[in-house]
């Protein structure tokens, strides 16, 4: 009875090793397919970045609209801005629908400058550059989110009326 306990306790063994090996094995795939490469433009959640383009485009196609925003700023400058975390491609066409660039774009949160307070399972985010500052990130409490929301809409709304009422007619 005894070799075949050890056998049965054996075979246990092999089989949590193999399958410990493929969780880390699909994990390793899954955190390289997210990594940047040498050539992908990379933009902070939440701040743009400048593409300057060999010669003018004329069109624009985004892989993922939802993951970064493009602007044409110039014939061939364009400005792209993180809006969630992702990978996407942006192809810049020429007058002649010749593909200029296809850019991959890897939206990455800005880690340096970022603390993040944990309350329970209940996440705040901070920018601290250096004193610290509530904002709001994708996977932060929801009540935090919009309370933060909340203040920087209004703050914003009390900026954009003041602005209307510059003295001089200016605007």
């Amino acid at each position: 009875m005894l070799p075949h306990s050890t056998n049965a306790h054996t075979m246990s063994a092999v089989l949590q090793a193999a399958i410990l090996a493929g969780i880390t094995l699909m994990a390793t795939l899954a955190v390289g397919s997210q990594q940047a490469r040498a050539n992908d433009l990379i933009v902070r959640y939440d701040q743009s970045q400048i593409l300057r383009l060999p010669r003018p485009v004329t069109e624009l196609i985004i892989g993922n609209p939802s993951i970064a925003d493009v602007n044409i700023q110039a014939a061939n400058l364009l400005v792209i801005t993180g809006k969630t975390f992702g990978l996407t491609n942006i192809i810049a066409l020429d007058s002649d629908r010749n593909v200029i660039q296809d850019q991959r774009v890897v939206v990455q949160r800005d880690e340096q400058r970022m603390v993040n307070l944990h309350k329970g399972a209940a996440r705040q985010s901070f920018t601290c550059t250096p004193n610290c500052q509530p904002t709001i990130t994708i996977g932060d409490d929801p009540n935090y989110f919009d309370l933060i929301s909340k203040h920087s809409s209004a703050k914003t709304k009390f900026s954009d009326s003041g602005s209307e009422e510059a003295p001089g007619g200016a605007q």
